[in-house]
């Protein structure tokens, strides 16, 4: 890992699953940009690009356990939205956004799953 380009970790600060992500590449000394989503979400662009390169359903980018989630109803709606709706309405908010987002060169990880990033991340 020596030598690469930072990773990025979006993250929200207050998290605690972000929080044991964060934890985990600095016990591993990775290196990596931080990034809070709630000031500065990802924009519909990004989200395009990660959706693309992951080969995710966009409904796997939102934070369902999230209290933005549930406030505004997405569970009953999704079904029925575009894609282009759906990046939208993940743009509008970062706290609709499943996290922490771990972004390198070849690699984005979405959520957090300990024995997930120990595997990618040995790579």
């Amino acid at each position: 890992m020596e030598g690469m380009i930072p990773m990025l970790f979006i993250c929200y600060p207050k998290c605690g699953t972000c929080r044991k992500a964060k934890k985990l590449l600095e016990t591993h000394g990775i290196s990596f940009a931080e990034r809070n989503i709630k000031l500065d979400p990802p924009s519909a662009d990004e989200i395009t690009e990660w959706i693309k390169k992951t080969g995710l359903p966009s409904k796997k980018f939102f934070n369902t356990s999230g209290m933005a989630y549930k406030n505004a109803g997405i569970k009953d709606k999704i079904e029925a939205m575009s894609e282009d709706e759906k990046i939208e309405i993940l743009a509008s908010d970062g706290m609709l956004v499943k996290r922490p987002i771990l972004i390198a060169d070849g690699l984005i990880l979405i959520g957090f799953k300990q024995e997930e990033w120990e595997n990618k991340l040995k790579k």
